[in-house]
């Protein structure tokens, strides 16, 4: 397969330009990142298409390996998607049908939708007053006598109140698993994230702070049976090389599995990229620093990241700079105009979406939830985006709420 021509095209950033003709900061891009690492992930995806072997392969468990010594996870299980790991993960540590699952209502929806996939009832809790995990409070205050699990989910760059979590989780007997989808470097008294409980999932969706080329995602574990279980639900039921689905598998929930299996040539690719995660990790922090310094002079703006510290023991690792300001939606409108992309996380809290309108919510029942969908806006913030990116981001942000033209 040496033979193959392989080539990058010339890197360009896309989509409208402003006025003076400077081009546009679109909310993600890795063409840059791409053309320094492509030497390698090349090699690595040669070494696929000459083994032959393209689903759930050596080169995934190389990845996994990897992985585990990264993070210090006992087990990683490379599955195809974040959403998958978090079914996966749910059906390993033993949900049952009907069993609850309490999710915060802020959040991305396949925290929720996953358990109605696992099939779970999704509980839902408000989230803190300063910053976005679930309010353990919260949590002791929505938990019934039919809820089994809590799921935190440690959202843009920081983790959720774990010790406090916990210590609701063991005073109503429920399992803690947790939604660590943007957590990739995330760590709790020196414990990654996903490790703090009976297991976790991470997302390598292009976007994340390790981001393949398509759909990819990983259980995390230090329990062997949740391992040996999501392992075999993974590809649908199946243990080991035998044909025979559940062969000694000591979990008795688990009934059948999935198609859930990684790809080899996305595990090149991430496997390429893991060696450079720390320096991506310290150059998001950067740019995260300076967005803050900017914006934190900028009448109108009514959070940054950096004002709110993680909880103690925790560290930041910024994913999403996320915003919380004035005219929301005028300002995003601005923004475009400019040609610089923004995103809302999220425009409706969960339990008031339609798929979970049988639950019977009412807007106001999860005022900081709602609050935070009405105020927060997400900036460009990745590892090819440059100090000059960043400035016009936050002078765009200044003339909006000073009227100044520049």
């Amino acid at each position: 397969m040496e033979s193959v021509e392989t080539t990058l095209p010339p890197s360009e950033k896309t989509g409208p330009r402003n006025g003076g003709g400077a081009p546009a900061v679109p909310f993600f891009s890795q063409a840059d990142t791409f053309r320094e690492l492509w030497p390698e992930i090349r090699s690595h995806c040669v070494r696929v298409l000459d083994r032959g072997k393209f689903s759930h392969g050596s080169g995934v468990a190389a990845f996994e390996h990897a992985l585990a010594r990264w993070t210090g996870a006992e087990h990683v299980v490379g599955v195809n998607s974040g959403t998958d790991a978090l079914v996966l993960l749910l059906r390993a540590a033993g949900l049952r049908p009907g069993d609850e699952v309490v999710v915060p209502a802020y959040t991305f929806v396949a925290t929720a939708t996953s358990v109605v996939l696992a099939g779970g009832v999704p509980v839902f809790a408000d989230i803190e007053e300063r910053g976005y995990g679930i309010d353990p409070r919260s949590v002791d205050a929505v938990a019934t006598s039919r809820s089994r699990m809590v799921m935190p989910v440690h959202l843009f760059d920081r983790l959720a109140d774990i010790r406090g979590v916990h210590e609701v989780a063991r005073r109503r007997g429920l399992t803690v698993v947790e939604d660590s989808a943007e957590a990739i470097g995330m760590r709790q008294d020196g414990r990654h994230a996903g490790l703090l409980g009976a297991g976790g999932v991470l997302s390598f969706f292009p976007a994340k702070t390790l981001g393949a080329i398509g759909d990819a995602g990983a259980l995390l574990t230090d329990d062997d049976t949740v391992a040996e279980t999501a392992r075999a639900l993974r590809h649908h039921g199946r243990g080991g090389r035998t044909l025979d689905h559940f062969p000694g598998i000591s979990n008795p929930t688990v009934l059948a599995g999935y198609n859930s299996k990684m790809d080899d040539v996305q595990a090149a690719v991430l496997l390429a990229k893991l060696g450079r995660l720390d320096a991506d990790i310290a150059r998001r922090a950067a740019l995260s620093a300076r967005y803050d310094e900017r914006l934190r002079q900028i009448p109108g703006v009514l959070a940054v990241p950096g004002d709110v510290a993680p909880h103690p023991g925790g560290n930041r690792v910024c994913y999403v700079h996320l915003i919380e300001v004035e005219r929301r939606d005028a300002l995003a409108a601005h923004l475009a105009a400019r040609g610089i992309a923004t995103e809302v996380y999220y425009p409706t809290p969960l339990h008031l979406q339609p798929c979970f309108a049988h639950l019977g919510h009412r807007p106001g029942d999860f005022p900081r939830a709602e609050a935070a969908c009405a105020a927060a806006l997400a900036l460009p913030l990745y590892a090819d985006l440059s100090e000059t990116d960043v400035d016009r981001v936050c002078d765009g942000i200044e003339d909006f709420y000073t009227g100044r033209r520049r």
